[in-house]
């Protein structure tokens, strides 16, 4: 069993937000596999079912960002699923749209969804996929930036990173973290490692 989870804000308003681009996963890995994510399971919503044969639950908190490790924290007992088997996605900002990462562990650097997270589990060895929302801004104007509808040009960007996201998913539950890695974690000139987002 695997525990993939998207973070995100659940208004409707923050719908088309980068702030939202692991909901958009969780809905594109429903999406292509038959999986509905409407049960109400604690503070998420959930759906369970197999994607590339494997068993898995995907799940979006409606916790609110900064309070999603409360919702993690809560399914990973509930399904008695160990941190191997969880894999969380969440925006980021020093990533340019368009960009994925992939990695084993790190820390949250300044992204309130992610630390959540890492509280709530007591450690930062867990699986995770950044989606990038770039280009980087100044501490003071990422709230505005990342809580704010993506303009159309924006969408269609998101729109195709959130397919390849769906993909290295898949590849991860087939053939293992390592190999998504190698495949997705193309890495760009002066970029910067873990997440320093607001």
């Amino acid at each position: 069993m695997r525990l993939i989870v998207g973070l995100g804000n659940p208004d409707p308003e923050y719908q088309w937000t980068p702030h939202n681009l692991g909901f958009m996963v969780v809905d594109e890995l429903a999406n292509r596999n038959g999986i509905r994510v409407e049960r109400p399971e604690g503070k998420a919503l959930v759906g369970r079912g197999k994607i590339v044969g494997e068993e898995v639950v995907l799940a979006k908190p409606q916790t609110y960002m900064n309070l999603s490790g409360i919702s993690v924290g809560e399914l990973l007992a509930k399904y008695e699923v160990d941190l191997d088997g969880l894999l969380v996605m969440w925006d980021e900002v020093q990533l340019p749209l368009g960009t994925i990462r992939i990695h084993p562990d790190g820390s949250a650097g300044s992204h309130n969804g992610a630390r959540s997270v890492i509280n709530a589990v007591g450690t930062q060895k867990f699986a995770r996929l950044r989606l990038g929302c770039g280009p980087d801004y100044p501490l003071s104007s990422r709230r505005e930036h990342v809580l704010r509808p993506m303009k159309k040009a924006e969408l269609e960007a998101a729109a195709e990173m959130v397919g390849e996201a769906g993909d290295a998913v898949e590849m991860i539950l087939t053939q293992g973290l390592d190999k998504a890695m190698t495949k997705y974690n193309r890495r760009m000139p002066d970029e910067p490692g873990e997440s320093e987002q607001n």
